[in-house]
């Protein structure tokens, strides 16, 4: 109850004025929730990179998970517990890509103006409840499965802050969505939502690719067994979509899990125990980042490892498309 009590008289002094928010002069696109974890957001924070292709982009994250402290800027020597496992995977996977963390997003903000070129763009990770910074795009991201309507304040519930928090926000994306919806039913969600006359409303889905090699050293063979390796918050739409293709065996870790190397030798003895001759390991491409490391390939380097790479569609996409144009457009 304090908790609730605490996050409503923060807001309404942000609400008031009395702490002050500041809008970048860099064009700037947030991406955030209400819950805690688990709606999709390191897939459509990619999917906006890729779409700003050709723009000088930066992400700017808090690095969850991480060790340091301040401003730090993702080099090709950086490891998760400098900058955080999302951030590291988003560095390695879009080398042309700007990454950054800091726990103060105005400051992190300003050491990115300073960088030369700087940037044209800036995307901020997981930042809907950092008031002290005001997106010039403000993306809300809920899960079909798991809708904030259907949701409580901690501890009564999983969401950060009151259901009356989505009015900051300038778009809402339902994710994780069957691939389709019919019209009926995004009107109904529409309505539950209580999305306003200023608010857009997009509709997304999860889209899984091949496996792939985690060391990149063996092609992808036919399994028809899994072990499946994840750390992330919400991870039953991939288990779902495994159990329809393997017989499958999970090993859950927390979100965010700094595998040891007790874990190493539990997936594999995992894998061991298994029979079938057409057998392999799976994980998250965001746990793929946390095991490239010299200590996990001694012990699981051996094995049939592969991650499971994932996108994103938008469903009503081209008006999705056009609202960050005209956003980014402005720098």
């Amino acid at each position: 109850m304090w908790y609730a009590v605490g996050v409503a008289i923060r807001n309404l002094l942000f609400d008031w004025g009395v702490k002050r928010s500041v809008s970048p002069s860099v064009p700037t696109v947030g991406i955030g929730n209400l819950r805690m974890g688990g709606t999709g957001k390191t897939p459509h924070t990619e999917y906006l990179i890729r779409l700003l292709a050709g723009r000088r982009v930066a992400l700017l994250s808090r690095g969850y998970g991480r060790e340091t402290k301040g401003f730090v800027l993702a080099d090709e020597h950086s490891t998760d517990t400098q900058i955080g496992d999302e951030p590291l995977m988003m560095a390695r996977k879009f080398p042309h890509l700007t990454v950054a963390v800091c726990e103060d997003r105005v400051e992190g903000i300003e050491r990115l103006s300073q960088l030369a070129p700087n940037p044209d763009v800036v995307l901020l990770d997981d930042v809907y409840q950092h008031r002290s910074i005001k997106p010039s795009l403000n993306i809300l991201l809920t899960e079909y499965g798991d809708p904030y309507f259907n949701d409580h304040i901690l501890p009564f519930g999983n969401l950060r802050e009151s259901r009356r928090g989505r009015n900051r926000s300038d778009a809402v994306i339902v994710t994780k969505c069957p691939h389709s919806l019919d019209d009926d039913e995004q009107r109904q969600i529409r309505s539950k939502l209580k999305i306003n006359s200023k608010q857009k409303l997009f509709f997304s889905h999860i889209v899984y690719g091949a496996p792939i090699s985690l060391y990149g050293d063996a092609p992808y063979a036919e399994c028809d067994e899994v072990v499946l390796v994840t750390g992330i918050a919400n991870p039953a739409p991939l288990v779902i979509y495994m159990e329809k293709k393997f017989k499958v065996h999970h090993i859950r870790f927390a979100d965010h899990h700094s595998f040891t190397s007790a874990d190493y030798r539990r997936i594999k003895d995992v894998f061991n125990t298994v029979e079938s001759l057409h057998k392999c390991v799976i994980t998250t491409e965001k746990d793929a980042a946390r095991l490239l490391n010299d200590g996990a390939r001694e012990l699981l380097g051996s094995l049939p490892l592969f991650y499971i790479p994932i996108e994103i569609e938008i469903q009503n996409k081209s008006d999705f498309e056009k609202v960050i144009i005209d956003v980014a457009g402005q720098g």
